[in-house]
């Protein structure tokens, strides 16, 4: 055999590993795939395997590399595109494809990014370092910052537009392949041009409601046990948020935990459930408000995302529901579309009394609850606002006026750091 086609044939089974790894980390998590399993699923031997990744971490490695390495591509591609608009409607288009593709049984293009976290810092710190160059590129789609505050706005956007994307796996289950184009279009709309009738209109009312952390730590001890939970879980994914360190982040021993919790499973169920009833209930307190419903909206928004930036205990990310058996994730995939109808349901109460402009409501109340839920993640870019009120504002100008609201008006501006 010359040697083109031994490195060619070497190149296609390391692939066909990496894809097949891609697959059982969807399905099962990093946790529970192992060479064995991977290789039994191609029909090698694990001696195989070892030959192309002598260690598992370095397949997990290998995994996520292609899933950002694919990212970067399309960001490169979309960036290319003439305008803030054509590299928008350019990136969504890339992976409504995507999708379609993987719909049509292609396998292991693409992994969840949750349980990188969950990776040692030596792995994890390169694969990070990848992800923040993906930010960068969709950043500058909108053009080049003049100013820290416009570079702070160009972050929010790239931020939101990246985790739209992330979610959108997961709601898209609920379409034909068939609506995938009209789907795409809908998206391109709300996020380039937002939601309110009257185009920058945010006005949100104060709520009150008992979601809020208590600043007495007062709080009983499976309320800790659950604040403790939910912000080591967003830090370091389920797996790397051990019973030991949830334990030690409360000076409490591991005895006590299981005195509350069966398993850590059981306690992640707890804090999906305790974030959605949080949520639910600040949905609640804005719907019921006296005024237009894009108000009501925009209250409730901004009520959650300042609890996902300042709040002692935070919504949980929904990147924990990789860790769940399947009967368990749809459960909580149910709950939280039942969350996003609601959104929808207040959007289209604002369409009929004119607060809202014509758009797909149940698209836009999927980009909200991905917006809402994401927002933990930017709790560093918020911290530098002031005053804190900014961050939310910024943050929010993405529904508000839209990604392609021109940067020198977009809402809060004057105020960011």
């Amino acid at each position: 055999m010359n040697r083109p086609a031994a490195t060619r044939k070497f190149g296609e089974k390391r692939e066909a590993i990496v894809q097949a790894a891609a697959v059982l980390i969807n399905e099962v998590g990093v946790q529970a795939t192992t060479l064995a399993e991977v290789a039994r699923a191609i029909g090698l031997n694990a001696t195989s395997v070892t030959y192309y990744f002598p260690r598992k971490e370095q397949l997990v490695v290998a995994v996520y590399d292609q899933t950002l390495t694919l990212m970067e591509n399309i960001a490169r591609e979309a960036l290319a595109q003439e305008d803030p608009a054509a590299r928008l409607r350019h990136f969504i288009a890339a992976h409504v494809t995507l999708r379609q593709r993987i719909r049509a049984g292609e396998h292991g293009l693409t992994t969840a990014l949750s349980e990188i976290r969950t990776l040692e810092p030596e792995v994890q710190d390169p694969l990070m370092a990848h992800y923040l160059r993906i930010v960068d590129l969709v950043r500058r789609f909108f053009g080049e910052w003049s100013s820290n505050a416009q570079r702070a706005l160009f972050s929010a956007r790239a931020h939101i537009l990246l985790e739209a994307m992330m979610w959108w796996p997961v709601w898209s289950m609920r379409y034909s392949v068939l609506d995938f184009a009209r789907i795409e279009e809908r998206l391109f709309d709300v996020l380039a041009h937002g939601l309110p009738a009257q185009r920058g209109t945010y006005a949100p009312q104060p709520l009150s409601g008992s979601w809020r952390t208590s600043d007495d730590d007062d709080a009983s001890q499976n309320e800790a046990f659950l604040r403790a939970a939910t912000v080591t879980i967003n830090e370091r994914g389920y797996r790397g948020a051990s019973v030991n360190r949830i334990a030690e982040s409360l000076n409490v021993t591991k005895g006590s935990f299981y005195h509350h919790h069966e398993a850590k499973d059981d306690l992640v169920l707890a804090c999906f459930q305790h974030s959605y009833d949080r949520l639910s209930t600040v949905q609640i307190a804005g719907r019921d408000i006296g005024v237009d419903y894009w108000t009501r909206l925009t209250s409730v928004l901004a009520e959650l995302v300042d609890l996902q930036f300042f709040d002692r205990t935070p919504l949980l990310r929904t990147t924990a529901l990789q860790a769940l058996d399947a009967e368990h994730k749809v459960g909580v995939v149910t709950r939280s579309n039942r969350l996003a109808r609601r959104f929808a349901g207040m959007l289209i109460d604002g369409i009929a009394d004119g607060s809202v402009r014509a758009i797909d409501p149940l698209v836009a109340g999927q980009v909200i609850m991905s917006t809402v839920n994401s927002a933990y993640e930017a709790r560093h870019w918020a911290a530098r606002f002031d005053p804190p009120e900014a961050a939310t504002r910024t943050y929010l100008s993405v529904m508000s006026e839209g990604m392609l609201a021109p940067s020198g008006r977009a809402a809060g501006l004057a105020h960011a750091p």
